[in-house]
């Protein structure tokens, strides 16, 4: 039975959407804020999370966003926004959410979007990156007019910040991917101001 983890501070829109949720047979968790979320996700990974973004604690985007952070965005999220929250939902699938809905939501809209997102799995590729990760690409187009050396930083940064997420910041994988070798992947992303985690197996 997949696991819904839906996430709004109206317990209304929660409770008729647990309803729903539970009469298509998945089993679902509720959360009315981003505190209670980011709880559940430390425990336990769902198999898709409905996540409105106007909390009064912390929005749903600034969550999104954490999950992104500390590597926890490995299920699906699916963005549910009100009137006016449309261009922030949109943003938000550029941060990692696969999907939005727009409220209020209709019964055939929410259902062929949580099994395309849940058939889909997680993001690949968030493709705006958090604010300290951000790469000089930031704006996710190559500035063709700078000068050659410039311009090829810019697009190895982008190069390599494509390998390490397709690859779960694993940068003994992207060295062997790419064919290059590992301590001098390390000395190019630091170069580059491109962040990662260091894993023990992984020192250079």
């Amino acid at each position: 039975m997949k696991s819904i983890l839906v996430v709004d501070d109206e317990i209304g829109i929660r409770e008729l959407l647990s309803e729903i949720l539970f009469d298509e047979g998945y089993q679902v968790y509720q959360s009315e804020n981003a505190a209670e979320a980011r709880a559940f996700r430390l425990e336990r990974e769902p198999d898709l999370v409905l996540l409105d973004i106007w909390m009064p604690d912390t929005d749903g985007v600034t969550l999104l966003k954490e999950w992104v952070e500390q590597d926890l965005l490995t299920m699906p999220v699916v963005m549910m926004s009100g009137h006016g929250t449309i261009e922030t939902a949109v943003e938000a699938t550029r941060i990692g959410a696969v999907d939005f809905l727009e409220k209020p939501i209709s019964l055939q809209k929410l259902l062929s979007t949580i099994a395309k997102a849940i058939r889909e799995g997680a993001p690949k590729l968030p493709l705006l990156l958090p604010e300290e990760q951000k790469t000089p690409l930031e704006g996710s187009q190559l500035p063709l007019d700078l000068p050659l050396r410039e311009a090829r930083d810019h697009f190895d940064a982008l190069y390599f910040d494509y390998h390490l997420r397709k690859e779960q910041g694993n940068v003994s994988k992207v060295a062997e991917k790419i064919g290059l070798e590992r301590t001098h992947l390390y000395r190019k992303l630091k170069q580059l101001g491109i962040k990662f985690t260091k894993k023990g197996s992984e020192e250079p």
